[in-house]
């Protein structure tokens, strides 16, 4: 017999081989997944070194951590399919700037202390419906 969780969720929910139950990514999700790993191997392509993926924290998350020479670097994935909702650059809010810096300093304080003395940057990777992405270098700073 499945349990109550699988029974409510119904089709939604799959069971991993840990016995955790986790949902399906919605077509929404999926899309930015693919976003975040065309935009992963895009920037491996152009020299920056992959540190980290979906780093997740209470107050925030990280889509990429890199490393660009000797500057870390927290890499923001947004896109846009639909122009009626913004372009992808005007999503990141200041809201969404404010969790990523506190996910920065909760990732720093934890696994990447080994990266504390130096510089950072945050980034942004934007995909508006075209095949080529946009990176913008420091798209916002921690004031």
């Amino acid at each position: 017999m499945s349990s109550f969780m699988e029974w409510i969720t119904g089709k939604d929910r799959q069971r991993r081989k840990d016995g955790i139950v986790e949902a399906s990514a919605s077509p929404a999700q999926a899309h930015g997944q693919l976003a975040e790993e065309r935009a992963s191997a895009w920037l491996v392509d152009h020299g920056l070194k992959i540190l980290a993926r979906n780093v997740c924290c209470r107050g925030g998350e990280l889509d990429l951590v890199c490393l660009d020479g000797g500057t870390l670097v927290f890499v923001e994935v947004r896109l846009r399919t639909n122009p009626f909702f913004g372009c992808a650059a005007e999503s990141i809010t200041a809201t969404k700037r404010r969790r990523i810096i506190f996910a920065a300093k909760w990732w720093l304080t934890g696994v990447g202390r080994v990266y504390q003395e130096r510089p950072c940057r945050f980034d942004a990777v934007l995909f508006d419906g075209t095949a080529e992405p946009e990176w913008i270098r420091g798209a916002f700073e921690d004031r």
